[in-house]
């Protein structure tokens, strides 16, 4: 990440809020019937890849300008491991939002549940977030959330620097172009991948911290408690189905010449309709 020395003097300590994920660690997932969810109880698990270059991002921008970095998660009890990723790395503390009542969310009823969680929390000046989840990849939560706080955002940021104008300077990447803007705190960004090289978990610190370092919210500590807001009913698209792909395990064996060998390939992608023979 890009981050401008000359404005070290001049910018404010940031208040930064990162938003991270667990997610499966296999792709030998089961899936729901009914729900069309994934089952996630019993699965190894890891933190969002992405995510790791979110965290890194607030990381740097604090121990350059000041501040602190707080992670957000919404998950299962057992999602507080990737809060403890993050503290580890570095993160100053850990938030969970977890209730049986937001189990099914789609994107939207997720942003919703996490804005509300914000509003929870103390004032922030940046929310970052990784570019999507490998569990979903729609990409969309963090401009949703964005748009549910009525904050600016920006996507496939991949670098930072902080003015002396109380605000930022953002380069995004996009399929042609390189863009660069001015964002005014508070805003959201979305990292884009590989832009950094996440630091580690301290061990050392690990063994320094206390316990006190998360907080759990449920659906009765958020200032709307209407259940029909999150959840399966909170959420305005359904997944009619989902499933692993098939997994063939067949093989044949050709022999011949090359000419031999690229005939039968030929009238075999034929005979599967792949090419159209003329």
């Amino acid at each position: 990440m890009s981050i401008d020395m000359t404005a070290q003097k001049t910018s404010a300590p940031l208040r930064v809020i990162t938003c991270i994920k667990q997610v499966p660690g296999t792709t030998n997932v089961e899936i729901d019937d009914e729900t069309g969810n994934l089952k996630r109880d019993g699965v190894d698990s890891k933190m969002n890849m992405y995510d790791l270059f979110s965290i890194e991002a607030a990381l740097s921008l604090t121990g350059k300008y000041g501040g602190n970095v707080r992670v957000l998660t919404m998950g299962p009890p057992q999602a507080k491991s990737v809060l403890w990723e993050a503290v580890y790395m570095g993160a100053d503390a850990g938030t969970l939002v977890s209730d049986s009542r937001f189990a099914g969310s789609d994107v939207l009823a997720t942003a919703y549940t996490l804005s509300q969680a914000v509003t929870c929390m103390d004032d922030y000046d940046l929310i970052l977030c990784g570019k999507q989840t490998t569990d979903g990849d729609t990409a969309q939560v963090g401009a949703e959330l964005a748009e549910l706080l009525d904050i600016p955002h920006a996507s496939g940021v991949t670098s930072i620097e902080p003015d002396d104008k109380g605000g930022i300077k953002v380069c995004l990447s996009r399929d042609d172009r390189i863009v660069n803007q001015h964002m005014p705190l508070p805003c959201l960004l979305c990292m884009d991948g590989e832009i950094n090289t996440p630091r580690l978990p301290s061990y050392k610190r690990k063994r320094a911290l206390s316990d006190d370092r998360l907080q759990v919210l449920t659906l009765d500590d958020l200032s709307d408690r209407d259940e029909s807001h999150y959840g399966l009913t909170g959420s305005p698209t359904q997944v009619e189905a989902i499933f692993p792909p098939d997994k063939s395990s067949g093989q044949e064996m050709f022999t011949g010449t090359g000419g031999e060998l690229g005939e039968k390939l030929a009238q075999i992608l034929i005979s599967k309709k792949m090419i159209v023979q003329k």
